[in-house]
């Protein structure tokens, strides 16, 4: 399902921005971030071709893995949007860290 694949690869992508963001490696980051968004979309719109396709008339059978594939989706986008804050306050913070470290020089 495409909803889970898209999803999870974010998840790794997003994963692989922290390690990024620890070691001080901030464009990485960012160009991870920007992976897992795009992998997001690409989630996002495999769903929603499904609830506009309920929305016209199409039948589509309980199921549990649609259930978790939107579960899925939801939680990956809500780190998503995490790790944007995080990459702010990593950058702020080094920044802090690097004027310290010049002054006591």
């Amino acid at each position: 399902m495409s909803i889970i694949m898209n999803a999870g690869d974010a998840r790794v992508l997003i994963t692989e921005s922290f390690a990024a963001m620890e070691s001080n490696q901030f464009p990485l980051a960012e160009d991870k971030i920007h992976q897992a968004q795009e992998k997001i979309k690409i989630a996002h719109s495999s769903q929603t071709d499904i609830v506009q396709g309920e929305i016209r008339g199409e039948v589509y059978p309980a199921s549990l893995l649609f259930t978790h594939a939107q579960d899925t989706l939801m939680t990956i986008n809500s780190e998503l949007i995490m790790s944007r804050h995080l990459l702010r306050q990593f950058r702020v913070l080094n920044e802090r860290l690097q004027k310290i470290e010049s002054a006591a020089g």
